[in-house]
């Protein structure tokens, strides 16, 4: 039987493993992407911060699958991955899938 907490810690896994990739594909790429430190919308983060701020997310959803480890075979938990996983890039891409909505003006 899996623990109650794992389910709670399987929400904020998933979410921060998936926002960890854009941040660090557009920071190793050398382009500049909004980040929650980049002073709000219509403003760009620099490339080095978004790597840093990828590989955190990364960091943390890793350290929270690791506490997990246990319950990862349960198909309810990997079901929970998953659809947080991808809801969660599915809201991105809707957020942020027109650049030029967030130009300032």
């Amino acid at each position: 039987m899996v623990e109650w907490w794992f389910y709670l810690v399987a929400v904020f896994a998933g979410p921060l493993m998936v926002n960890g990739v854009p941040h660090f594909v557009n920071g190793v790429s050398g382009r500049k992407f909004p980040s929650p430190f980049s002073g709000g919308p219509g403003t760009e983060d620099s490339p080095v911060r978004n790597v840093l701020w990828g590989a955190g997310n990364w960091l943390v959803g890793g350290l929270l699958l690791w506490l997990i480890r246990e319950g990862l075979g349960n198909p309810f938990i990997l079901a929970e991955l998953i659809v947080l996983g991808l809801g969660f890039a599915v809201l991105l891409a809707m957020a942020f899938g027109d650049p030029e909505r967030f130009k300032r003006r």
